[in-house]
């Protein structure tokens, strides 16, 4: 009897909420959310429009709260903007006697995301370019010139235990394989290395649970690493920052010369350790030039960013854009430059404040509705198809930018309903206490369904 009474309430209140419009819907999830233990001394922004603008729900919409990853909404519109979806980035390879690379900064160069564009790739077309020129001996040095951008790697505001993770690699002006090392490890025990060189290591791991919780110190320039944390009694593959890209691009050129039998016994040359010492860099003869060796597509660039939210695609479109609209390209120029791009498409600014490109910075936040708003403008370019298609499924089902960073939780993106409404919303949440920080979220923006 107790059973069916409980299926008839239930039937009831299904019923009854169902009935509910959208907005006393949410309201009813969002009070929830609010009331929830973990969200005591929590913060959330919640803003909801149709396809056109119009509001359909909205939670301290104008507050200003930590975006984590859904910061690289504002950052991938701007880029396909300000550049064009067609922008591509350059490496350069001239010989005078010295090999020289030198690039504008392409995050791209050497990495596993593109197929023809792998590392294996980069280093085949630089020996086929020697050999075409019929250059059999390197009697200089290899310099590499990774001086387009200013000297500062690493934005402002990003976490010391962030920033030797791979998630957490700097921008240089050239940078190679994403700027990110393995370490291979059975439990406590670091085995090998790959894509790293002259580095002393602290290790302080300890074999422990079934889930890497390792975390990795070091810095651009550094030779001194240091990883604590624990990892489970098995084989893993851990990734870290590399603390100098140039140099190891540098090695792994020099390896493949002597591969392929071109003599080379000259020096490695990097032109910011030259500015570390005090000295002149070496000038890049764009006289000659041998090989200009392009990336992919800004868009195809734009999906990978947001599709699995690389922070180092991120701080490189804030510098490449502070290089090509301020002729300053620093971190600072570039944010600034983002500020006011959105600024000028009708967003308050009292409503963003940018550090960064990507969002590992807790300093950096927005608004809800400032997100939403960013969408929404996007929604109109002629790009927007290739900004779209990088936005991932979750697992509940909804195309959305994630955000993550310690006790936060952010989602922005769009969604058709069942009935064929079409949303663009946003939901940010700070300092939530528990480790279902998705399925809080979650259970609000089901009601989009």
């Amino acid at each position: 009897m107790k059973t069916r009474f409980f299926l008839f309430f239930f039937s009831v209140f299904q019923s009854f909420f169902a009935q509910k419009t959208i907005q006393e819907q949410l309201d009813v999830k969002v009070n929830q959310l609010l009331a929830s233990e973990p969200m005591y001394s929590g913060s959330l922004s919640f803003y909801v429009s149709d396809e056109n603008g119009n509001k359909i729900y909205e939670y301290q919409a104008n507050k200003g709260l930590s975006t984590a990853s859904t910061m690289k909404i504002f950052t991938a519109a701007a880029a396909l903007e300000t550049l064009g979806k067609d922008y591509q980035y350059k490496t350069k390879i001239a010989f005078d006697g010295n090999l020289y690379v030198t690039s504008n900064g392409d995050p791209t160069l050497g990495n596993d995301r593109f197929e023809g564009y792998k590392a294996d790739n980069f280093k085949q077309k630089v020996i086929e370019t020697l050999k075409q020129n019929k250059i059999s001996k390197i009697s200089g040095d290899l310099i590499i010139d990774d001086t387009c951008f200013d000297f500062q790697k690493i934005p402002g505001g990003w976490p010391w235990n962030d920033m030797g993770n791979y998630y957490g690699a700097g921008v240089w002006g050239v940078n190679w394989r994403e700027n990110v090392f393995e370490i291979y490890t059975f439990g406590k025990e670091i085995k090998s290395f790959s894509n790293i060189n002259d580095v002393k290591w602290v290790n302080e791991l300890r074999t422990e649970g079934n889930s890497d919780k390792s975390i990795i110190y070091t810095a651009p320039y550094s030779d001194v690493a240091h990883i604590n944390g624990s990892l489970p009694a098995k084989e893993m593959k851990v990734s870290g920052a590399m603390p100098n890209p140039p140099k190891q691009l540098a090695i792994e050129l020099a390896e493949e010369l002597k591969k392929q039998n071109i003599d080379f016994k000259g020096k490695i040359i990097i032109n910011s350790e030259k500015i570390i010492n005090g000295e002149k860099p070496v000038v890049f003869p764009e006289n000659k030039v041998i090989l200009e060796y392009k990336s992919p597509t800004l868009d195809k660039i734009v999906y990978w960013f947001l599709k699995k939210s690389i922070n180092l695609f991120g701080e490189t479109f804030i510098k490449t854009i502070a290089k090509e609209k301020t002729e300053n390209p620093s971190f600072e120029s570039g944010v600034k430059y983002l500020k006011n791009f959105w600024k000028d498409k009708g967003i308050d600014q009292r409503m963003i404040n940018f550090v960064d490109g990507s969002g590992l910075s807790p300093q950096s936040y927005a608004s809800s509705k400032a997100e939403v708003q960013a969408l929404l403008w996007a929604k109109k370019q002629p790009w927007f198809d290739a900004y779209y298609d990088g936005f991932p499924v979750m697992a509940n089902g909804m195309k959305m930018k994630s955000g993550s960073i310690k006790d936060s939780r952010a989602f922005a993106g769009f969604h058709t309903s069942a009935t064929g409404k079409n949303y663009v919303f946003s939901i940010i949440m700070n300092n939530y206490q528990a480790n279902d920080l998705s399925n809080a979220l979650y259970n609000v923006l089901n009601v989009l369904k």
